[in-house]
């Protein structure tokens, strides 16, 4: 028998067959018990039989004018008689029996006392010298009938009592793991990144360790994160001053240098250091999305984030190629300005970056909340598709970039319970790249 792999299933078959068991012994046991004080009580109804009829027998048979005549004595009225009995004399003639008594079924006399033949228990005894001979038979399925009855009795209910008693003990086993499915319920409600510990009250002592177990593991994963976050933030947090400063002097190197090569190692160093500095901001970035907290008190407009966004990255040589697209009313949204900013930079820089070089990049955002950006450009195959959002990947290995762009962005979303969607081609189009995502915004009403 393969057990199942349920818990509440487990404790109430469990339960159940034990209960089972522990009942058909108790009815086997009290059958047995009841079986023979039966016994007794008949065995008793048998010689008191014996013991009424015999004087009065004895007093019929004495005061007869013809002795040695067998007499049967009519039944007053119909019925069933259970006890038959004979009375014979010591030659063994019957002189007197019951109206149903059958004296085949008597064996020969053989002194005062119990006996048992295959069909029937008996009782004789004797008076007058052992002149006068009574014996009182009654069938064995007689007691049989009665035994059966008394079983039927006790293993009926057996039939009502269990099933009721299964449906309780289900009841009640479901309700003692109400906590469990609880603290299920908590772990599956949580996000990827939640490392926080997991409430167990009322968890039962058994699985209280195991709760205690799992949340000591997630502090120390937390820890672990936490401690990685926090370096490569200040990792690149102290990088941008020595890059800023070495930035400086390559310039410097090649507003004084009269050497053409020389000007030309410096403006490589200079754009060198500087793919550093976007990459180290970068990582500040993906640290924050990471670990910082995504989601405020209070709720902003993200229309004004989104034209702060896109009017600083327009100042850089190509305002004319990024189109707005905002709605008459308040996008109102409890997300950190500050993670959207970061969102909003990544997705707009990465479009002007990897579309074409002329054409527009579509920078839409919904009053409910869809956030999306669209470029022109090459399909981008499905097999890369998949693999955009991890860190460091880029669509192809001469693709300019850090490839840390869309990771940060799927960390934002992820962690504010949205969902990324990368498309290529674009929706009723032949060719470019869409980026969508729903942004967490207050009821209208």
């Amino acid at each position: 028998m393969r057990w199942p792999a349920s818990l509440q299933a487990r404790l109430g078959l469990s339960v159940g067959l034990v209960l089972t068991m522990l009942w058909l012994l108790a009815a086997t046991v009290t059958a047995v018990i009841v079986r023979a004080e039966m016994d007794e009580v008949f065995d008793s109804a048998l010689r008191e039989t014996a013991e009424r009829i015999l004087p009065l027998a004895v007093t019929d048979i004495v005061g007869r004018e013809d002795q040695g005549v067998t007499q049967r004595l009519a039944p007053i009225r119909e019925h069933d008689e259970f006890f038959t009995y004979l009375i014979r004399d010591a030659e063994g003639r019957v002189l007197l029996q019951s109206h149903a008594a059958d004296p085949t079924v008597f064996p020969s006399y053989d002194g005062p006392g119990f006996r048992q033949t295959a069909t029937h228990r008996l009782y004789s005894d004797a008076a007058l010298q052992d002149t006068i001979r009574i014996t009182v038979a009654e069938p064995l399925a007689h007691r049989m009938s009665v035994a059966r009855e008394i079983q039927m009795g006790l293993g009926l209910p057996l039939l009502i009592v269990l099933p009721v008693a299964l449906i309780a003990i289900i009841l009640a086993v479901r309700f003692s793991l109400d906590p469990l499915r609880r603290f299920r319920a908590r772990l599956e409600a949580r996000g990827a990144r939640d490392l926080s510990q997991v409430p167990h009250e009322g968890l039962p002592t058994e699985i209280g360790p195991l709760a205690d177990t799992l949340n000591s593991l997630l502090a120390r994963l937390r820890e672990a994160f936490e401690a990685e976050r926090s370096f490569a933030a200040n990792a690149a947090h102290e990088l941008r001053t020595p890059l800023a400063g070495a930035i400086a002097q390559a310039q410097r190197l090649r507003s004084e240098t009269k050497d053409r090569a020389a000007a030309q190692r410096a403006t490589d160093i200079e754009e060198t250091l500087k793919r550093l500095t976007r990459r180290t901001e970068r990582m500040m970035q993906l640290a924050r999305a990471e670990g910082g907290r995504l989601r405020m008190d209070k709720s902003s407009d993200l229309r004004g984030v989104a034209r702060i966004v896109v009017d600083d990255i327009g100042r850089t040589g190509t305002p004319d190629r990024i189109r707005l697209n905002l709605p008459d009313m308040a996008v109102m949204s409890d997300l950190d300005p500050d993670a959207f900013a970061i969102l909003c930079r990544n997705l707009v820089e990465n479009a002007l970056r990897h579309g074409g070089q002329t054409t527009p990049v579509d920078v839409t955002l919904t009053a409910s909340g869809q956030f999306t950006v669209a470029n022109d450009g090459p399909v981008v195959p499905s097999e890369t598709l998949n693999r955009l959002t991890a860190r460091f990947e880029r669509a192809s290995a001469t693709a300019d970039g850090s490839g840390l762009g869309l990771a940060i962005v799927a960390a934002i979303t992820e962690r504010i319970g949205s969902r990324l969607v990368l498309q290529s081609p674009r929706p009723d189009r032949t060719t470019g790249f869409q980026v969508s995502l729903r942004l967490p915004i207050e009821d209208s009403e």
